[in-house]
């Protein structure tokens, strides 16, 4: 068995900054929120105020949107489902009200009502294991998005069946790193670097020195730092990525992953190994869209997700299948340096 721990992230971070005037004083700070490592680097006269208040904004996140912890809004209303509605934060309502458009979009391949599924798997967890064919049957009637009422009149979220539950994992992180970003423009942050666990990044402008941010996109089936899939430069842009080499556990030689497919309940099975989504600065909710939409072209598949991407403005990602092939949105523009040699670009 196999365990990646939360600080394995996705993305190697590989930034090489210069000169920089006090004006411009760097301020580097990593901490473990969110059940994960995040690292926020930033540049300017009130960089640390932007930086301390973008670590209170996450922790306020985190307390309203864990599964694990107890008083949060999640943890309401699934102790509430089939009961009654709960009264929400309108940051949650915000985050429910977009992972329902794009379930909505991607014929549910994105859901966050998969909890009960994720319960029975423990991916990650100390209790993670196979669950019997006939445990998955009986919980997947539990999910589907359709279940999930939200009233906006008052901002309160009701599941519709007792023993549903949802998880903003694949989303919250990136709702995160939305929120960093206006903290940092409202203290006049010009150049920043935010890393959200490594899967969820955004950089605010180009490097002190003029330079776009160097990101190394990991090699899905080596270890982190062990060696890259590629090399990117982006500016103003939001970059997530998923795949199944982060949180997954191995039994007679088969791997089973976290990104679980919601109409079947196992781990998504049609050869996609990882997914790395690129979102221009100008699109509405670029880091949670990004978030959400690595997870959606994974399960969708390569035909039906990149097709997908294609009729989004703004919005391009590669794929990456086990056959060592990488497979590119129409609008993906971005140069990949130092392309390993395992893998092939297809046109």
């Amino acid at each position: 068995m196999r365990k990646i721990s939360i600080v394995m992230a996705c993305i190697v971070l590989m930034s090489i900054f210069a000169g920089c005037s006090k004006k411009d004083q760097e301020i580097n700070e990593t901490s473990v929120k969110m059940n994960t490592v995040i690292s926020l680097k930033a540049y300017g006269s009130k960089a640390s105020k932007a930086v301390d208040e973008a670590f209170k904004r996450i922790d306020e996140i985190e307390q309203i949107s864990s599964t694990t912890i107890e008083t949060s809004d999640i943890s309401k209303i699934n102790q509430a489902a089939g009961k009654e509605y709960v009264k929400v934060h309108p940051e949650v309502i915000k985050m429910i009200k977009a992972a329902i458009e794009y379930s909505k979009l991607s014929d549910g391949a994105f859901d966050i009502t998969i909890g009960p599924i994720m319960k029975l798997w423990g991916i990650g967890t100390d209790n993670e294991r196979i669950p019997e064919d006939a445990e998955i049957k009986w919980k997947l009637p539990l999910v589907g998005y359709n279940n999930i009422s939200v009233n906006e009149a008052d901002s309160s979220v009701k599941l519709l069946k007792e023993g549903m539950s949802i998880d903003l994992g694949g989303i919250a992180k990136g709702f995160a790193a939305d929120e960093v970003i206006a903290i940092f423009n409202k203290y006049g942050v010009k150049s920043a670097l935010i890393s959200l666990g490594g899967s969820s990044i955004y950089t605010l402008g180009k490097k002190p020195n003029g330079a776009d941010w160097t990101i190394g996109i990991q090699h899905p089936r080596m270890e982190r730092n062990q060696d890259n899939l590629a090399i990117i430069q982006l500016s103003q842009q939001a970059l997530s990525t998923s795949g199944d080499y982060e949180r997954f556990f191995e039994k007679n030689d088969k791997r089973y992953h976290h990104i679980i497919n919601p109409a079947t309940g196992y781990p998504t099975e049609n050869g996609v190994m990882s997914v790395t989504m690129v979102i221009e600065h100008n699109t509405t909710d670029a880091n949670m869209l990004a978030d959400i939409l690595t997870k959606t072209v994974f399960v969708s598949g390569i035909d039906k997700g990149l097709k997908l991407i294609d009729s989004i403005p703004g919005v391009s990602c590669i794929a990456i299948t086990t056959d060592y092939k990488i497979y590119k949105s129409s609008n993906w523009r971005i140069p990949l340096i130092q392309l390993n040699s395992e893998f092939t670009m297809m046109e």
